[in-house]
């Protein structure tokens, strides 16, 4: 007879989502990996189906059965208000699962996932930006974002940090600042003859920004030029002053703990983290910054832990860690 526990994160995203099973000790023993599950853009029903299929996966590299799952944790991008919440359990039950599941916002598991203490805050920046905060019981929830983008004051992200640079170029043209090497950078970038046909081609919608053109704002920046400058400190100030609407909300301003970076967009120019602890440290001193290195399915996987009522110490969540990323180096090595 199989006396072990065992614990299933899922991680649901917009592009990708991953499910990770492990024992009571932090053994990784199964991972699954599938596409898009976000209702938003797949619907309910899909994501049932995205999160059967990479269930299955983890089960199936565990070698155990659905019923033997002990409890599961899940991080979902596109659940952000309390009337989804049924409806995403309602889903999650249509994919087989019967034993204690908890949920949140993705972004929340990587706090469980990033800090050691286990709650603090997270600020995700990658294409777009969102802000969680979780309390030291995981009973209260701070939320430093609103989800309309420049509507609810939150351009921030990849695509918003293009936007201020591209300000800069439009304020070089109609001399309303100064020089900027970023004018080069996106003429050369879309093949446009001259500022004016930039300006006139953005105008007009014969040059579009994606969140990725954030990459030659960043080489830009890396010049010394001081309008790119500008804007990668205008994006972490942003970023930081999200971060405190949900430090405000937990209390924690006198408090000592993480603010667990997430994202690509962390790893463009220094200056942004820079920006956030100068941003964030004017409310709260004592916080720190940390960045997210391993998948945040970990944190869903100790977010099936706690569902499921069983406690873990920092050894176990280590070892997580640890054999997390053994697992997915040989997934990765599998894959064709």
């Amino acid at each position: 007879m199989d006396n072990h526990n065992y614990f299933l994160g899922v991680d649901i995203g917009g592009t990708k989502s991953h499910a990770l099973i492990a024992d009571e000790t932090g053994a990784a023993l199964g991972f699954g990996q599938g596409g898009p599950g976000n209702w938003e853009g797949v619907g309910y029903d899909g994501f049932t189906q995205t999160l059967k299929e990479i269930t299955l996966q983890a089960l199936n590299m565990a070698g155990i059965a659905i019923n033997q799952l002990t409890g599961a944790g899940m991080g979902i991008g596109g659940f952000d208000w309390p009337f989804q919440r049924h409806l995403h359990l309602e889903a999650i039950r249509r994919a087989g699962l019967t034993c204690p599941v908890e949920i949140g916002n993705d972004a929340s598991i990587g706090i469980l996932a990033g800090s050691e203490q286990g709650w603090g805050i997270s600020v995700v920046a990658g294409t777009g930006s969102n802000c969680r905060g979780w309390s030291k019981d995981h009973k209260r929830e701070g939320r430093g974002i609103g989800g309309a983008g420049e509507w609810s004051g939150e351009p921030q992200g990849g695509y918003g940090l293009v936007m201020r640079a591209m300000q800069a170029v439009s304020f070089e043209w109609n001399c309303r600042g100064p020089k900027t090497a970023l004018t080069q950078a996106f003429i050369e970038h879309f093949g446009a003859k001259d500022i004016a046909d930039l300006v006139e081609g953005v105008y007009l919608g014969r040059y579009y920004f994606h969140s990725m053109d954030a990459l030659l704002v960043f080489q830009v920046a890396a010049q010394g030029d001081e309008a790119a400058l500008e804007a990668i400190r205008w994006e972490g100030a942003g970023l930081g002053d999200m971060a405190n609407g949900a430090i405000r909300q937990l209390g924690i301003q006198d408090e000592a703990f993480d603010v667990v970076l997430i994202g690509s967009l962390w790893d463009g120019h220094p200056l942004m983290t820079e920006s956030l602890l100068a941003t964030v440290h004017q409310l709260a001193p004592r916080a720190r910054a940390v960045r997210l290195d391993v998948p945040p399915v970990v944190g869903g996987t100790l977010l099936g832990m706690e569902a499921a009522g069983h406690p873990y110490d920092q050894s176990v969540r280590a070892r997580l860690i640890e054999t997390t990323r053994r697992i997915l180096a040989a997934f990765d090595k599998a894959q064709p």
